[in-house]
């Protein structure tokens, strides 16, 4: 008489037990990923074009810090104006006495370290417009005519010019201009903005979606 064995129910609890590990291990990697959408999602919405799009529209206002404590550097972008300028800063409403990067002699990466601040500083770039023998800068409240004349967003970097924010000038006043903020166009390291996020974070932020991504084939 032959007799049948018993079935393996220790096997059977194994791959069970792996099963549920995996299914486990799927849901909270689809939680973990979902959170970091909801995080890109505000991000990217605050990245903007370069240049200005929303032309004859004036751009909003932000503030601007500095991100650590070290120098704030500029680098040259390009300029559209007939107007001759030079860049320059206000550390905690304080100019450095630091100008430069003409826009007439400047070419796209040329460098200018505007000074040091300490991390939190408030930072106000300041264009200075030879021709009108005027200035232009990016808190409203110290322009002549009341309105914003800088348009800001994030640049991820290229050949010349590392990752930063990117802050272009209006140089004519509220009833000449045509917001179209071109005219003078920088880069700004060391620089945080209230409305546009550090090069760093969108960079860190990618990269967790990335490797959310290898896990999940992973574990497929």
């Amino acid at each position: 008489m032959v007799r049948e064995l018993p079935p393996d129910r220790s096997s059977r609890y194994a791959g069970s037990s792996i099963l549920g590990k995996t299914r486990e291990a799927k849901v909270k990697t689809k939680i973990a990923l979902l959170f970091l959408v909801l995080i890109a999602l505000p991000v990217l919405s605050m990245a903007g074009t370069i240049p200005y799009s929303n032309i004859g529209t004036i751009a909003p206002a932000q503030t601007f810090t500095a991100t650590n404590t070290g120098d704030i550097i500029a680098y040259f972008y390009t300029s559209d104006a007939g107007y001759s300028s030079e860049i320059g800063l206000l550390v905690n409403g304080v100019s450095t006495g630091i100008f430069g990067l003409p826009n007439h002699a400047s070419n796209h990466g040329d460098m200018l370290d505007l000074g040091h601040a300490n991390a939190g500083d408030s930072l106000i770039f300041q264009l200075y417009v030879f021709n009108t023998n005027s200035s232009w800068y990016s808190d409203p409240s110290l322009n002549s005519d009341g309105v914003n004349h800088t348009y800001s967003t994030t640049f991820g970097g290229d050949s010349k010019i590392p990752a930063g924010i990117y802050v272009a000038f209006e140089d004519l006043p509220n009833g000449s201009a045509d917001w179209d903020y071109n005219d003078h166009q920088f880069v700004f390291t060391n620089v945080g903005s209230s409305s546009t996020p550090e090069p760093a974070s969108a960079m860190l932020l990618a990269g967790g979606l990335g490797l959310l991504g290898l896990r999940r084939k992973r574990n497929r």
